[in-house]
C-alpha cells in the first residue's frame, strides 16, 4: 500500500515540485501518474523509493514512513520494491544474465537459488535465449524488458515504472505495458508514470493527474 498525506517536496532553490499531494494505492491496485513534462511525477515516485524525502507531510509505503526512515533502514524498505527509472543503469559491460542478477548478489541470496530466480525473470520479459548477450546487442524495447527483469527478479509486492515506454514505437510500447498488467494480475501493486496518451486512453486503471505540482485529478 502506498499513502501520501499533505506531501509537499521543495528543493533548496526553492523550487516547489510537489505541493499538497493526497492520494492511496491500495495493496494490488495498478495506477498511473501522467502530466505534463516538469508536472512532478518522476518526484513522486522518487519519494516512494526514498530517493527524495518529503519536505512536509507524509509517505507511508507498506506501513512504513518513508520520510521518517533512518538511511540504514532504506535498504529494506527497497526490497519490496521494484524500480524502472529512465535512466536505466545497465552495465554494458556484463551480459543480461549479470545484469539482472546484480540485485540478489547484492542482497546475499545463494547462488543456485538466484540463478533460477534470474532465469525465471528473463523468461518473463521473453529474454530467456537471450541472457549470454551483451546490452549493446539489444534493441530499445529488449534493453528495457531487461530493466523490467531486474527490478522483478525478486520478487517485489511493489513495482513502480518511470516512463517505461519512452522512446519506444508503439508496438513495443504496448508489449511493455501488458507486462505491467501482467504483474497486477498476480497480486503486484504497480504505480506507473508516463504521459502517452495512446496508452493511457488504452487502459482501464485510476489515473492521477499532475499539473504543476498539484493533484488535478
Amino acid at each position: 500500500m502506498i499513502s501520501f498525506s499533505q506531501v509537499c517536496k521543495r528543493y533548496p532553490n526553492g523550487f516547489t515540485a510537489l505541493q499538497d499531494i493526497g492520494f492511496t494505492v491500495e495493496a494490488g491496485e495498478m495506477a498511473l501518474v501522467t502530466g505534463h513534462s516538469g508536472a512532478g511525477k518522476s518526484t513522486l515516485l522518487r519519494l516512494i523509493a526514498a530517493i527524495e524525502r518529503p519536505t512536509s507531510g507524509s509517505v507511508i509505503v507498506n506501513g512504513q514512513n518513508v520520510g521518517a526512515l533512518k538511511s540504514g533502514a532504506i535498504p529494506y524498505l527497497r526490497r519490496n520494491l521494484g524500480l524502472v527509472f529512465q535512466d536505466q543503469k545497465i552495465l554494458f559491460d556484463r551480459s543480461v544474465f549479470d545484469n539482472v542478477m546484480l540485485p540478489l548478489q547484492v542482497g546475499g541470496f545463494d547462488s543456485r537459488a538466484a540463478s533460477g530466480r534470474v532465469r525465471a525473470a528473463l523468461d518473463k520479459v521473453g529474454l530467456r535465449d537471450r541472457e549470454k548477450a551483451r546490452p549493446i546487442t539489444l534493441s530499445g524495447g529488449e534493453q528495457q524488458r531487461l530493466c523490467i527483469a531486474r527490478a522483478i527478479v525478486h520478487r517485489p509486492s511493489i513495482l513502480i515504472a518511470d516512463e517505461p515506454t519512452s522512446n519506444l514505437d508503439i508496438g513495443y510500447a504496448k508489449d511493455i505495458m501488458a507486462m505491467f498488467r501482467a504483474f497486477h494480475q498476480v497480486g503486484v501493486t504497480v504505480l506507473i508514470a508516463t504521459h502517452d496518451t495512446e496508452l493511457l486512453s488504452e487502459m482501464a486503471v485510476r489515473i492521477l493527474t499532475l499539473d504543476h505540482g498539484r493533484l488535478a485529478a
